[in-house]
């Protein structure tokens, strides 16, 4: 349980941004590892011309969203943000020496073996879909992502979570694969379908979507 001396965290996130990244952003993984770690946050919101202002920048040089601010603490980047938040956190981060390890071994996997990928596909199929080397590119960086997801099914198995017991290593890997979602890929694996919708299905997940897409709903 966090310390009730601990000073409350401020989230620093985008105010509004197009439907097609509602429920994306990628302060939902620090809402969600704050709300699993039974603690509280405020949150400060900014514009999209705020974000590249010199004063943001001074907290995240390169103009990006969330950041984390935590009394003298001072973050950027949602995995070294979500990776302070488990360190204090059993349901994030297991105890014993193993379990520690395997967590953030895929706590780095979700982030860079899996995500950039997706990242990519994301920028061709929303914001490049009409360019002539999008559709060049999409038909083998569709088969690359499908093989990735086809080994992560493959380890996942009859297991619920990547290690057995939810870590922080699922809770990112969630977030990644959710971005997937104008895509069919996920659905194409069974197993990792089912293995997102548990994801999803978490109290601390729900709580979390909720007062992220709360803030959309404010911006008429």
């Amino acid at each position: 349980m966090p310390s009730r001396d601990k000073p409350t965290p401020v989230v620093t996130t985008f105010q509004w941004v197009p439907p097609f990244a509602q429920g994306l952003v990628r302060d939902l993984r620090v809402r969600w590892a704050i709300e699993e770690a039974g603690g509280n946050y405020d949150v400060a919101l900014i514009d999209f011309k705020q974000v590249k202002g010199a004063d943001h920048r001074r907290a995240q040089p390169f103009g990006q969203v969330p950041c984390f601010q935590e009394g003298e603490v001072a973050m950027f980047e949602s995995g070294a943000i979500v990776f302070h938040i488990a360190e204090s956190s059993r349901v994030l981060m297991p105890i014993d020496p193993v379990g520690r390890t395997r967590a953030i071994t895929w706590m780095f996997a979700a982030l860079n073996s899996v995500e950039p990928m997706i990242a990519e596909l994301a920028v061709v199929d929303i914001f490049e879909a009409d360019a002539a080397w999008a559709k060049l590119r999409r038909p083998g960086l569709v088969e690359q992502v499908r093989k990735r997801l086809a080994e992560l099914a493959a380890w996942l198995g009859e297991e619920p979570y990547l290690e057995g017991a939810f870590t922080a290593g699922d809770l990112l890997m969630a977030t990644v694969l959710r971005n997937l979602r104008q895509t069919d890929l996920v659905a194409e694996q069974p197993i990792l379908a089912a293995y997102l919708a548990r994801c999803e299905m978490r109290p601390a997940f729900q709580r979390a979507l909720k007062a992220h897409m709360a803030v959309f709903d404010t911006v008429a």
